[in-house]
């Protein structure tokens, strides 16, 4: 079987999990966390993504925030089965222009695959690929997850919501019958299982090597009800602008993020970063906006990934982890800990090495 990488890198790797995305996946969390009776939103807004940020068509969140609201909307919810709701209450006008393209895409097939080509652009959390199958010209859809050491509950819920999100929009743009032949998940079995069957309407097998959706071939040839080919590629010419936008907005954030990590614990002052790009300070934080975010949020984020390195160190003591993260004290380590996570380092540090000991 062949299955072509995703966009995000040519050559197959994983997908760098300091991009940044469109905040989809955030925006239903909150309804359906509404729903459960929790409210997400005094959350984003410690994280700066108050309710007017996130009505913003030009917002963009980091890996890292969408993993964290993820992992205490599971936390506050005691829901495991989130993914599969988010996933379900989906449209595809959420997708903007890249949704417009697949209404008016050939077959279900071909509009699967434009997604995945443009997938960067969808608020995807996962890295999608897709190809025919070795046996029946089935057509398959797999999800890998951006860093396989990603936390087993946030890993599990991003698979769920990608698989759900897939089915309700077939069956909103294609027909409501619309099921695959099957689906794969790695995570292990459920302790609800039947809730998965109702969902896809087909065998679904947990602990398998990957997570693939196999979709017959005649459910793949299936003509898009508003197919377009004259509406299908002007829309691609836009989107393929928009791809070319988003990677310049990547190679900047990449070479900052690089940057700051370098420099810990001494952390580059924006005059310097500025001064480095061969550019003003004025036009430096203008293009950063354009990507969503500021030089004070890229720094937070830099300095959050390695104090969740530095914690999975036991040797480590918490002074020493505040002076290789460039933190003032530990008690300003405390706070930020408290911030990211809603808990103290030592309670971070135990929970995170529980779950080291448990994919183990």
């Amino acid at each position: 079987m062949s299955l072509a990488p995703g966009p995000a890198d040519p050559a197959g790797t994983s997908r760098n999990t300091s991009a940044t995305i469109q905040p989809n996946i955030l925006r239903y969390l909150v309804v359906i966390a509404d729903e459960r009776g929790v409210d997400l939103r005094p959350l984003l807004t410690q994280m700066g993504l108050d309710e007017t940020v996130m009505r913003s068509a030009a917002l963009r969140v980091s890996y890292r925030q969408g993993s964290a609201v993820i992992r205490r909307a599971l936390e506050l919810t005691r829901d495991e089965r989130l993914g599969l709701k988010v996933g379900a209450a989906q449209h595809l006008t959420a997708w903007g222009l890249l949704g417009f393209a697949l209404m008016a895409d050939d077959t279900l097939q071909h509009a699967i695959e434009t997604g995945v080509k443009y997938q960067n652009l969808s608020g995807a959390m996962v890295v999608w690929s897709a190809g025919v199958g070795d046996e029946d010209d089935a057509f398959v859809l797999r999800a890998d997850l951006p860093d396989p050491a990603m936390d087993p509950a946030v890993a599990s819920f991003l698979s769920e919501e990608a698989f759900a999100s897939v089915i309700t929009l077939s069956r909103l743009a294609v027909d409501p019958a619309f099921a695959p032949r099957a689906v794969e998940f790695s995570f292990p079995p459920p302790r609800q299982p039947d809730l998965y069957g109702a969902l896809f309407r087909c065998p679904v097998r947990f602990g398998a090597p990957a997570n693939r959706m196999v979709i017959d071939a005649s459910w793949a040839r299936t003509p898009m009800p508003g197919r377009d080919p004259v509406s299908y590629t002007s829309t691609l010419e836009m989107l393929d602008g928009q791809m070319a936008s988003r990677r310049d907005q990547q190679d900047l954030l990449e070479v900052l993020e690089i940057s700051v990590a370098q420099s810990l614990p001494v952390v580059p002052s924006f005059g310097e970063q500025a001064r480095r790009h061969a550019t003003s300070e004025r036009t430096l934080r203008r293009r950063l906006a354009g990507c969503g975010t500021t030089y004070e949020a890229l720094v937070e984020g830099v300095r959050r990934e390695r104090v969740e390195q530095l914690l999975l160190r036991p040797e480590l003591t918490l002074r020493d982890i505040t002076r290789r993260a460039g933190f003032s004290d530990e008690r300003a380590l405390r706070r930020a800990v408290r911030r990211w996570h809603g808990t103290s380092p030592v309670q971070l540090r135990e929970r995170m090495l529980r779950g080291v000991r448990h994919t183990e």
